[in-house]
């Protein structure tokens, strides 16, 4: 009878303990850069955030941490990521140079144009051709933004009224470019462009329409310029990437949770929300009775210095032993095959 009694005490062990191991309850902490009312965080992470939650029946609880913060600057969110710092992070790939060579090819001039369309093909860019850069985490989406205009103090109607001026640019492919143009590059964060503006360090800043409104560039800048046709003048490129070891820690089920909301479908989503977003700040801009200037009629012009920031990039990643020609065609292939 002891023996039976035994026998059945570890079986009743067992079953709690697989029952306790299935509803197991995690917490993740999110960390990024911006405003949660931006864009990206408002529009596509919360969303994001709350459709984990309600599929993995409330066992997934995602702690959201917007402006940094968990402390730290934003250049170092990828290896806070890494680290376990943070167990999900959202963040500007170019902000770590050097670190995702292949993934730059997306920043080139006049690469690509809507961020929905955009977005999706850059997520099937990296899986198909970099993949490899981001071993040490897991990532859940990729995607671009719109296109970049010059937002500025100065009016930008030519290539002569661009130099000179003191332009923050998110990336070193775009500093790159922004020189090429003949303006002082400056490497900043986005944070902390509205005081730099307002203090006049900088006499503007290269971003897209929507990240207008959470700075409001608006009221800091009268002149905003840029092409009004796709391509643009250029993207910059993000990543929402997991914890490695968090994400392997999950029982299977949750797993599935986050890979259902991972991958181009989603990413695109969240292009899409940087598109809708575009469209106010422009509105916004037009509103409140700034100068817009449309670059469309230099087009060639402009392109030309493209042209040698490419160059100049291809030449790099042959440098590196990669075919960086063969890099732009697959990205140019693939923002083609999404093109709506």
């Amino acid at each position: 009878m002891k023996r039976r009694h035994l026998i059945i005490g570890a079986a009743l062990a067992a079953m709690m303990s697989t029952t306790s191991s299935y509803a197991q309850d995690v917490t993740l902490r999110l960390h990024q850069f911006l405003p949660k009312q931006a864009s990206i965080p408002g529009r596509a992470i919360e969303p994001w955030i709350e459709k984990v939650q309600k599929e993995s029946d409330g066992r997934i609880k995602i702690e959201h941490f917007p402006s940094m913060q968990l402390g730290g600057k934003p250049p170092a969110l990828y290896s806070q990521a890494v680290d376990g710092v943070a167990d999900i992070v959202w963040t500007v790939v170019g902000y770590t140079p050097g670190r995702f060579p292949k993934s730059e090819v997306f920043e080139l001039p006049f690469m690509s144009g809507d961020a929905a369309s955009s977005s999706k093909a850059f997520h099937e860019f990296i899986i198909e051709n970099a993949m490899d850069e981001y071993t040490d985490s897991h990532p859940i989406v990729f995607h671009t933004h719109g296109p970049g205009f010059i937002h500025s103090n100065k009016p930008v109607a030519t290539l002569d009224d661009i130099k000179g001026q003191k332009l923050r640019g998110p990336t070193r492919v775009i500093t790159n470019l922004l020189g090429k143009l003949g303006a002082t590059p400056v490497g900043m964060p986005v944070p902390a462009v509205p005081e730099a503006v307002s203090k006049g360090v900088i006499d503007g800043a290269v971003i897209p329409w929507e990240v207008t409104l959470p700075l409001k560039m608006t009221e800091l800048t009268k002149n905003h310029a840029g092409f009004a046709e796709a391509p643009g003048l250029y993207t910059a490129t993000f990543v929402m990437t997991m914890n490695k070891a968090k994400y392997e820690s999950l029982p299977d089920d949750l797993k599935a949770v986050i890979d259902n909301n991972s991958g181009p479908e989603v990413s695109k989503l969240f292009g899409q929300a940087m598109d809708d977003m575009d469209k106010v700040g422009r509105s916004k801009a037009d509103e409140t009775g700034n100068t817009i200037i449309d670059l469309e009629d230099q087009r060639d012009a402009w392109m030309k210095v493209g042209a040698e920031v490419e160059a100049d990039w291809i030449a790099e990643m042959d440098g590196k032993g990669e075919d960086g020609a063969a890099l732009v065609k697959a990205a140019r292939d693939a923002i083609a095959k999404n093109a709506e």
